[in-house]
């Protein structure tokens, strides 16, 4: 795992064999962060991070400038590794909740600028997510929401799509 960009830009992590997340490759990374820098100036926006993982999109995040990051995960595993790496890279704002990703939507009450999702590709809800987070209101007013998604999944039909981006495997839906 790499950081693209920003104060952070280079570093390398590497997470324990353990972790059975499925990473955002750095090249999808690199070019989602690309695309969203036509949308939002990330210097000093909050972000959410949906299915975090191993936190790669919340630490790219952190070193692209967002004054704040949400970053919503169930593993144990996973938060203990986000929870070292961040220790190691003295972030200090960047907040690590255990939560099934779907509860949190429903009783947390912030807002973000950007959100992101990168659910198991097979979730059978995957689908609501897009109107879970608008229904919910959890983005801002000039917010992006982006979902990464496998190839069967399309979400041209839904009424705050925007575009669609894939790389290789990796499907981004940009939504406002």
């Amino acid at each position: 795992m790499r950081i693209v960009s920003g104060k952070f830009r280079g570093r390398h992590f590497t997470p324990p064999t353990n972790i059975t997340a499925r990473p955002t490759t750095d090249f999808a990374k690199e070019s989602l962060f690309n695309v969203l820098n036509n949308y939002l100036d990330l210097d000093g926006c909050t972000a959410l991070d949906l299915f975090s993982g191993t936190g790669s999109i919340s630490f790219e995040c952190v070193s692209r400038g967002c004054a704040h990051v949400s970053s919503i995960e169930m593993s144990e595993r996973h938060i203990a590794f986000i929870k070292k790496t961040a220790a190691t890279l003295q972030i200090d704002n960047l907040r690590v909740y255990r939560s099934d990703v779907f509860r949190f939507l429903d009783v947390n009450n912030e807002t973000y600028d950007l959100i992101f999702a990168d659910p198991p590709y097979q979730l059978p809800e995957i689908a609501e997510i897009p109107d879970r987070i608008f229904a919910k209101q959890r983005l801002r007013d000039g917010g992006v929401f982006v979902l990464e998604h496998g190839k069967n999944n399309t979400f041209d039909t839904h009424p705050h799509f925007v575009e669609h981006r894939n790389y290789g495997n990796v499907h981004f839906s940009f939504f406002r």
